[in-house]
């Protein structure tokens, strides 16, 4: 199976994302715009795009981003409550068949300034109900015709979209990616998702808990093609080994030395059971496996930045090797300076990954 190598577009108006010293530019297209076309002239086949109340609108900027570059596929986030599975399922077509089958939807269930944007759901066991009625119905809104469906979150009746997602090499519509680390999130994961998001965890963590899903989609019975596994994580990458640690250790002495840089890359996602599983990584060890580096947890890191890969390009490209052998396919890779890193890493490390093993 091919792999996809997605990189990482923090959408924010506040400058400084994960240390990031670009000083101009942070909401506009034209700055958004840059890292996208980067993204496709250096090997990467697109961008997970950030989402968060406060943020622009991802969907928004995901459009605007589909229709400045050719090959670049957006990894749109998107949160149930925040939109109607009807609404979503019409809009994501559209774009789909703008941008000739270019779009990829993360579902993110986790919480949020939930009361700002008029969800009142923050109940985690109904979010992640609601969620698995969302995927349901956005699937069929995309599959079928004269739809109706009566759920306890969600109802439609007699719908039918105008526009259809773009045939793509057999595939019957966008790619559905959800992460989530909880029971509830798993089974969501292994009855609906087309592929589970994990963050960077050590090799034999996300053995188990593969082996979990796998055990799961036979148990509750998945009715779609078999679920697909990414990997979503900070890397690292320097032309030497020496280089890469001396960077890292270097910004996570100056995470610890920012006054209240825990809550900056942190906040309430303390409370998620896959953010706390990052953080009681550091208790295991500075480095786990061969280069997954734990101390930005220590110090503030949080969700893709709470762990890192750090490394030689060679280095990084056989430890992510070792995920591809775990069955991991999807890749979504980050560091900042975002503008200078989607090239060194595209450039340095996407060709070690496309050879054969």
């Amino acid at each position: 199976m091919s792999s996809e190598f997605l990189w990482y577009i923090p959408n924010t108006v506040e400058p400084g994302h994960r240390g990031d010293d670009t000083a101009a530019g942070w909401g506009t297209l034209e700055y958004s715009a840059e890292l996208a076309l980067a993204a496709e002239a250096h090997g990467w086949g697109g961008a997970l795009i950030g989402t968060g109340w406060g943020r622009p609108d991802t969907f928004t900027v995901a459009a605007s981003l589909a229709a400045v570059t050719t090959t670049f596929k957006p990894l749109i986030a998107i949160r149930p409550g925040y939109w109607q599975p009807a609404h979503f399922a019409s809009a994501a077509a559209t774009l789909d068949q703008l941008s000739r089958g270019r779009v990829l939807v993360n579902i993110v269930s986790g919480q949020d300034h939930l009361a700002a944007y008029g969800d009142g759901n923050a109940d985690p066991a109904q979010r992640y109900a609601r969620t698995r009625e969302f995927l349901q119905l956005v699937r069929r809104l995309w599959t079928d015709e004269d739809v109706s469906y009566h759920g306890e979150h969600f109802r439609v009746d007699g719908s039918t979209l105008a526009s259809r997602p773009y045939p793509v090499d057999g595939r019957p519509h966008p790619t559905l990616y959800f992460g989530g680390a909880s029971e509830a999130a798993e089974r969501v994961s292994a009855a609906e998702a087309d592929v589970q998001l994990f963050w960077g965890e050590p090799l034999d963590d996300l053995a188990a808990r593969i082996a979990r899903l796998e055990s799961l989609t036979r148990s509750l019975g998945r009715e779609h093609a078999p679920l697909e596994y990414g990997l979503r994580i900070t890397s690292v990458v320097r032309d030497t080994s020496e280089q890469a640690w001396q960077a890292a250790e270097a910004r996570v002495a100056q995470m610890a030395a920012d006054a209240g840089s825990e809550d900056h890359f942190i906040g309430d996602r303390r409370k998620a059971v896959g953010q706390q599983r990052l953080l009681d990584l550091a208790a295991r060890g500075e480095v786990l496996d061969s280069c997954l580096y734990t101390a930005p947890g220590r110090v503030g890191g949080g969700g893709a930045g709470t762990t890192w890969l750090v490394g030689s390009a060679d280095e990084v490209a056989t430890a992510l090797a070792r995920y591809r052998d775990l069955g991991i396919t999807h890749f979504v890779l980050s560091d900042t300076p975002y503008r200078r890193e989607v090239a060194r890493v595209g450039d340095e490390l996407l060709h070690r990954l496309r050879q054969p093993a």
